[in-house]
């Protein structure tokens, strides 16, 4: 599988831009509320752990078969960003397939953002050489859960650790 690059999606109300080491001090407050961190573990990052980590994220997979792309999101109307998501593009035994995942800060919650996000993302994966998206999503998490429906995946039986596998086919 070639290499694919982020690049900048726009939809209704928000900008998903690709990712840059200097979104990291805007970040690290967008994410600083501890309940982001309920169902994934962990703890807020610093401004300066978090710019260590964009990092190693903008550079790349060493993997040269995977691809890392990851977005911030920006909400034109305010401004400013107000979360993240990212795909990991990778083979798999049926062909490529990408991994997502998201976070909206504790804020912009309840607005529709990560649903809108989310679909854009889907979308725009849909017109890259992926022929499946896979979402892993905590059982009790009820709205990603209604994130990854909006976006058109599914749940399957599968689970890995402790997170239910959502899928969605491409058509590719």
């Amino acid at each position: 599988m070639s290499a694919v690059r982020a690049r900048a999606i726009g939809t209704g109300r928000l900008d998903l831009l690709p990712l840059r080491v200097e979104h990291a001090e805007e970040m690290a407050a967008v994410l600083s509320d501890p309940a982001l961190h309920t169902f994934i573990g962990g703890t807020p990052d610093t401004p300066r752990a978090l710019r260590s980590r964009y990092e190693r994220m903008t550079a790349g997979s060493p993997d040269p078969g995977v691809s890392w792309l990851n977005w911030v999101i920006r909400l034109r109307e305010d401004a400013c960003l107000t979360g993240t998501v990212q795909a990991t593009l990778g083979p798999s035994a049926h062909g490529p397939v990408a991994e997502i995942a998201w976070v909206v800060g504790t804020p912009w919650q309840r607005r529709g953002i990560a649903t809108e996000a989310v679909r854009a993302l889907v979308d725009w994966l849909g017109r890259q050489p992926v022929r499946a998206v896979i979402a892993h999503i905590h059982p009790r998490h009820r709205a990603s859960a209604a994130v990854a429906t909006a976006a058109g995946l599914v749940p399957t039986d599968a689970c890995h650790e402790g997170e239910v596998r959502w899928h969605r086919t491409t058509g590719r």
